[in-house]
């Protein structure tokens, strides 16, 4: 999968949309993110207590989202695996912090949050954990705010960027699902979302558009994490 020639994302009509996705990347960091991802990737702890989260040996990047809005979709299709994260269509599968290291570079699985399919008691667990790593870890480099591409911001969305605000770590939104999105409803959403994010000061001002399953952005992707490793 990482041999490919990437795949960008399609141009946004109309000019409504405040801002265009990423730049698109030099060779050389292209080369250096297809590098990266190619390494193996390896599980290295699952945790459900603050307790159990692992000692911090690598730069971090953390991927948080609404349930079911493509999370381990996004990390398979960026390590080129098929099952490095469980992928379902039941929302709150991931039900605790999961870490997954490449060789410079460690990426963060964290639980969905909104409607899950889970316990109670489980739900309330994963909802104090999250903010906990989110404000404790001083090697997070950078936290991926999935958002799906056919709905925009949601009021758990805006929760979560207050949150990353106010902890003062920066965070990007990346669009997921972008192959189901119609053209005029993501160019409408583009452009509310740009315009959101320019009250938030943790923000990054670009976005990332990105499809799983077509391979759309990822390769660009991967660029960005790479620079940051």
């Amino acid at each position: 999968m990482g041999n490919h020639a990437p795949r960008r994302p399609p141009p946004i009509e109309p000019e409504s949309a405040l801002h265009p996705p990423e730049p698109a990347p030099e060779p050389a960091a292209l080369e250096a993110g297809r590098l990266l991802f190619a390494q193996e990737c390896r599980f290295i702890a699952a945790a459900a207590e603050a307790e159990a989260l692992p000692q911090e040996i690598l730069p971090e990047v953390a991927f948080l989202g609404r349930s079911n809005v493509g999370k381990s979709s996004l990390l398979n299709a960026l390590v080129g695996r098929n099952a490095l994260a469980r992928v379902s269509d039941t929302p709150g599968r991931t039900r605790q912090v999961v870490f997954f290291a490449l060789r410079r570079l460690m990426l963060v699985d964290l639980p969905g949050y909104g409607f899950a399919a889970a316990p109670k008691d489980e739900i309330r667990r994963w909802s104090r954990l999250v903010p906990l790593y989110i404000k404790g870890r001083a090697g997070l480099k950078r936290v991926l705010v999935l958002i799906d591409s056919r709905h925009g911001f949601k009021p758990a969305d805006r929760d979560f960027m207050t949150l990353l605000d106010q902890a003062a770590v920066s965070y990007q939104i990346v669009l997921t699902k972008l192959d189901r999105a119609p053209p005029d409803v993501l160019a409408a959403n583009l452009a509310a979302m740009t315009a959101e994010l320019a009250s938030h000061v943790a923000a990054h001002p670009q976005m990332h558009l990105t499809s799983a399953h077509e391979g759309l952005g990822i390769a660009e992707l991967r660029a960005a994490l790479a620079a940051l490793a």
